[in-house]
């Protein structure tokens, strides 16, 4: 059985809109033969004459005054299917959205977040999961929504993304710490304990490299996975965290932080999705709310 064009759906819906061939090839644009034609194609496909002579007009069977309404539905369904969405009703959106992101990140930006999708979207619910590692596969197969990070060499080039804001590392101290006071230079700051923060469990990265160019090197007394990891030794110890600053606004209150008195590059956190989401009207609102709470968290 070959299957129906169903380009003759709107044929047949302005046809039995017009109740005339002229006219319905007037509205479609089409020559009256054309018209003619389709009609004929129609009559064979439904196995019903459909519009039928009355004196000088066309009457509509009682096939096709039965299809009228179902066709232009049908008509005005597809055309909603294919026509860009314009907006979309956040008062009745029920979503779940898997954010995918670092340490710091859901504790700095997370309370802010969650109260502007509370206040606009009551049924959406944020679900955030850690970031470990820069695999893209979770937004390619759709296990996570929305990421944010450092875009690096192994982030999947499909991907699209967005800057945030820009961050860099500073010292953090706990009070009473010899650190919290007196000038920081880089022979103070190398002589200190410190906590190193690696994903991979390495020793080394920018900072050692910036004080090796200058002659030192620091002593690590011990090495973790994570930010606040970091942070919490060094509240109650006399160790000294590298941090982001702007990652860890919220994890480092009542601690000292201080300027790293050495060289260090900034890097740009920015948030990524996968092309598939890039249109949908929800992840546009919630891309544009993520954006608007990193915005305003640099301002204050």
């Amino acid at each position: 059985m070959s299957t129906p064009d169903l380009n003759l759906l709107v044929t047949l819906d302005v046809l039995l809109a017009e109740g005339s061939v002229a006219r319905a090839a007037r509205r479609l644009q089409l020559s009256p033969s054309a018209m003619s034609r389709a009609l004929a194609r129609l009559r064979e496909t439904t196995g019903d004459p459909l519009l039928v002579r009355a004196g000088r007009g066309l009457v509509p069977t009682p096939r096709a005054l039965e299809l009228r309404e179902r066709v232009s539905q049908l008509v005005q369904d597809g055309e909603a299917v294919l026509r860009p969405a314009e907006k979309i009703n956040l008062e009745q959106l029920v979503r779940t959205f898997t954010l995918r992101t670092r340490e710091g990140f859901v504790e700095n930006f997370g309370p802010d977040l969650i109260a502007r999708v509370s206040e606009e979207a009551p049924g959406v619910r944020l679900r955030f999961v850690q970031k470990s590692d820069k695999d893209s596969a979770f937004l390619r197969d759709g296990t996570v929504d929305l990421e944010t990070g450092v875009v690096g060499k192994t982030t999947g080039p499909e991907l699209r993304t967005q800057a945030l804001f820009r961050d860099r590392f500073i010292g953090v101290v706990r009070w009473g710490h010899s650190l919290s006071q007196g000038e920081i230079t880089p022979a103070r700051f190398a002589t200190g304990r410190h906590i190193a923060v690696s994903r991979r469990g390495l020793d080394q990265g920018p900072i050692d490299e910036s004080l090796k160019q200058l002659g030192f090197e620091r002593e690590i007394v011990t090495s973790v996975g994570g930010f606040s990891t970091a942070l919490a030794l060094a509240r109650t110890s006399d160790l000294i965290a590298s941090v982001p600053e702007r990652h860890t606004v919220n994890l480092r209150a009542g601690m000292h932080s201080f300027p790293l008195p050495i060289s260090t590059p900034e890097f740009t956190v920015s948030m990524l999705w996968h092309p598939r989401l890039d249109a949908d009207l929800a992840h546009r609102w919630l891309r544009g709310l993520v954006r608007k709470i990193c915005a305003a968290s640099h301002r204050s």
